[in-house]
């Protein structure tokens, strides 16, 4: 197979993703109503109470919202399009059709990956555009994030959102099943990963958290989204995500190339 040929590939399953309308809107929801809450929320209060609330906007404002789109509700939206992604052509009863054309299976599931992370970078991209217009505009008279602050988040909203995307394919090829996949990813993420984070007699068996090597990449604090926080090295948390990378996507292929057609 060529690069003419996975671009195609990919950019078919870019557009399966996209007419999935029910999932975009839920993604999209989960991405930017937050962000628009949150604003509007602090918009009120400040206009209500100045003395007691300060400026929707500045620097403070924006660590808040980088935290709800990369750590609380980004993760969530690209956890519905990585499963969907993963399960889309089984679930719509076109994984036979797809085989017998000839294609590589391990093909169809890598081209996956990267419609899934396509359209889930796309999606917030758009939420930190957001976040960055109320943190500017709604600032007043309080200092706003650095240039440097704002490219290391942008970095982190995508690494975030991505890795728990990537891995939401692996999970869902691996069950074949979308309702299956989504309750067991978010329970780990939501209950069982900030729980075992908590657990400190484990040691360094935490460093092994997805959640916990994904949050020390972040510029801003993290403390509290996914538990305590673990102290690693650099290194460390990038092996670990590269561990967690390799170990579902590879048995998220094996799935598709053994499965009945």
């Amino acid at each position: 197979m060529n690069a003419t040929i996975a671009a195609q590939m990919t950019g078919a399953d870019v557009l399966k993703l996209r007419k999935k309308r029910s999932i975009m809107v839920w993604a999209l929801v989960l991405a930017l109503a937050p962000i628009l809450i949150y604003f509007v929320v602090a918009v009120i209060q400040h206009a209500s109470n100045p003395g007691k609330y300060g400026p929707a906007g500045g620097t403070r404002n924006f660590s808040d919202g980088l935290r709800v789109i990369a750590l609380f509700f980004g993760p969530l939206a690209a956890l519905l399009i990585g499963v969907e992604a993963g399960t889309g052509d089984a679930s719509a009863g076109v994984f036979r059709d797809l085989v017998v054309t000839g294609r590589s299976r391990v093909a169809l599931f890598a081209s996956r990956v990267p419609a899934a992370l396509i359209v889930t970078f796309v999606l917030m991209a758009s939420a930190y555009v957001l976040l960055l217009v109320g943190t500017f505009a709604f600032a007043s008279n309080l200092s706003t994030p650095s240039t440097s602050l704002v490219l290391d988040g942008l970095g982190f909203t995508l690494l975030s959102t991505g890795m728990i995307c990537a891995v939401a394919v692996g999970v869902a090829a691996l069950v074949t099943s979308k309702p299956g996949a989504i309750i067991a990813l978010i329970a780990w993420q939501l209950a069982a990963s900030p729980l075992l984070a908590n657990i400190k007699s484990l040691g360094s068996l935490r460093d092994g958290l997805l959640s916990q090597s994904v949050s020390h990449f972040s510029p801003v604090s993290a403390e509290g989204a996914h538990g305590s926080v673990v102290t690693m090295s650099g290194g460390a948390a990038f092996i670990v995500l590269l561990a967690w990378l390799a170990v579902f996507l590879a048995l998220g292929a094996w799935r598709t190339y053994t499965m009945d057609a």
